[in-house]
């Protein structure tokens, strides 16, 4: 018994997420509109991106893969997944002439570990076309495998083999992985649907344009699937930040460049206060040859709106509530000066292997003396309660340092200089932290090309892609080496990984952007 119709729309589905096809259309629905109300996921895409969007796609795919032609390639590979079900297909004769520009994907019933149901949603230009595409294609040698159908007015047609279900309606050429889904679908086109969701209406809102796909996920929805569960551990430090996870959306864009990939990222995961500032400065003064380099603005406020919630409601089995600023400052630490004390944060990695992988944490303090009699006490208090390792260091810079098999190689230094704090792997890598006049990456040539690709966004992250690929071929494990291998001619394609971001109410936005060699 052979299945037709379905191999060939699987192999389109898969094929056409990749990239566009070519030809012309013309948008006339919104994939959501038939997508039920409250799913967790939702993926939509243009399948037939045009203009420069088809420009920038066909660029990136060339530069990466070397394919000079991605629609032919596509149109190509499908045709062979069809004939190699023993169906042939002609994607021009049969395909271009109805296919739209949207394609729209949803996922539900996540049950911790794996979702139970989905629907596909193809934007059709010509519904009669379609339609005559799935009457041409449902055919089985014995007769027995597909079963017609009817559900409110909309006909669909079942493979009682594999229980999928397809049918055309509302300029949609749908694929459901069951009739339940499908019902489901038709019921959304009814009403009652995705696109009128309060929660997926406040996520893409603000989307940016020219993105090919964007992907939205309903993190409360996901968690509610899953049975509610999170880690009592996770839910209490999420508490201490002041995210509500239940409540929480996010959607992700990806927005193509001819020479770019942009992957924009927004979200309420942050809680009622989003990260706002700019610690791009900080950051361009980090030491310059940096494998992967970070800032956080203003890094004292949330410290400190931390400490407060982790001092409200304890540490379970561990610290009372109200007695962890108590405790700390009886030991001569005292968080609330502290955190009022700290500003911008910077972290920097450096290396290409395990031997001399190095970096650091760097606080940006308004107290010099602060920041010095804080580094002090914490090493007293560490050597009060006699943990192993703990050494006094002085002269240049004064803190102590901790060796601990754990640890590696190296120890784990604690220093303050001037207006800054270094919590540092390896004396090296305090050198750098806490001294001027070294080279820094503000200065480095392909820096300044990630700050140029993030325009007006304010710089907060940035990775050497060379420099990055390098120290993991280093630290990858023999055993996970063929699957590195085989990724390495893609990832080699990478020039530098630029990250930024901002906020706008309740919702903040981060930018990744690669740029491609």
């Amino acid at each position: 018994m052979k299945v037709r119709v379905f191999p060939v729309i699987a192999a389109l589905l898969a094929l056409l997420v990749v990239a566009g096809c070519g030809g012309s259309s013309s948008s006339s629905g919104e994939p959501a509109t038939v997508a039920p109300k409250g799913v967790p996921v939702f993926i939509e895409a243009t399948i037939q991106p045009q203009g420069t969007l088809k420009e920038d796609v066909e660029s990136l795919a060339k530069k990466v893969a070397g394919v000079n032609d991605l629609g032919e390639m596509i149109v190509s590979e499908a045709e062979k997944a069809a004939n190699a079900s023993g169906e042939p297909l002609d994607y021009e004769k049969e395909i271009q002439p109805w296919l739209g520009e949207q394609a729209g994907m949803y996922l539900e019933s996540y049950d911790g570990n794996e979702f139970n149901g989905y629907g596909v949603a193809i934007e059709v230009t010509d519904s009669g076309a379609a339609e005559q595409f799935v009457e041409d294609h449902a055919k089985s040698e014995d007769g027995e495998e597909f079963e017609e159908g009817s559900y409110e007015g909309v006909d669909y047609v079942l493979n009682k083999h594999e229980e999928t279900v397809v049918g055309v309606f509302d300029d949609f050429l749908v694929v459901a992985e069951d009739l339940k889904s499908f019902k489901a679908m038709v019921g959304a086109s009814n009403g009652e649907s995705l696109a009128e969701d309060a929660n997926y209406d406040d996520a893409t809102t603000s989307a940016p344009g020219g993105s090919i796909a964007n992907v939205y996920v309903d993190v409360g929805g996901l968690i509610e699937e899953s049975g509610g569960a999170i880690d009592p551990e996770a839910k209490n430090f999420l508490d201490t930040v002041g995210i509500k996870p239940e409540e929480a959306t996010a959607l992700a864009s990806v927005l193509p460049g001819s020479d770019q990939l942009e992957i924009d990222v927004t979200s309420n995961l942050s809680g009622e206060n989003p990260p706002s500032g700019d610690a791009s400065k900080l950051l361009g003064e980090l030491p310059a040859g940096s494998v992967a380099a970070i800032a956080s603005a203003e890094f004292g406020n949330r410290f400190g709106e931390a400490i407060d919630q982790l001092d409200e409601h304890g540490i379970p089995g561990q610290i009372p509530p109200h007695e962890l600023k108590k405790t700390m400052k009886a030991a001569g630490i005292d968080l609330e000066k502290l955190a009022a004390s700290v500003g911008n944060l910077g972290v920097f990695a450096e290396g290409n292997s395990e031997s001399n992988l190095g970096g650091a944490a760097i606080f940006e303090v308004k107290s010099a003396t602060e920041a010095k009699n804080t580094v002090a006490n914490v090493g007293l208090l560490l050597r009060a309660t006699k943990t192993p390792g703990v050494t006094a260091i002085s002269g240049k810079y004064s803190g102590f340092s901790v060796r601990n098999s754990d640890l590696g190689p190296k120890p784990l230094v604690v220093a303050a200089a001037g207006e800054r704090v270094a919590v540092a792997y390896g004396l090296p890598a305090v050198a750098k932290a806490l001294s001027s006049g070294g080279a820094t990456l503000s200065g480095d040539a392909t820096y300044k090309e990630a700050v140029s690709a993030l325009g007006s966004t304010p710089i907060s992250g940035f990775i050497d892609g060379p420099a990055a690929l390098r120290l993991a071929k280093a630290l990858v494990p023999a055993d996970k080496k063929g699957g590195f291998d085989e990724a390495r001619p893609y990832l080699s394609k990478i020039d530098y990984i630029a990250i930024g971001g901002g906020s706008a109410g309740e919702r903040s936005t981060v930018k990744l952007i690669a740029g491609i060699k």
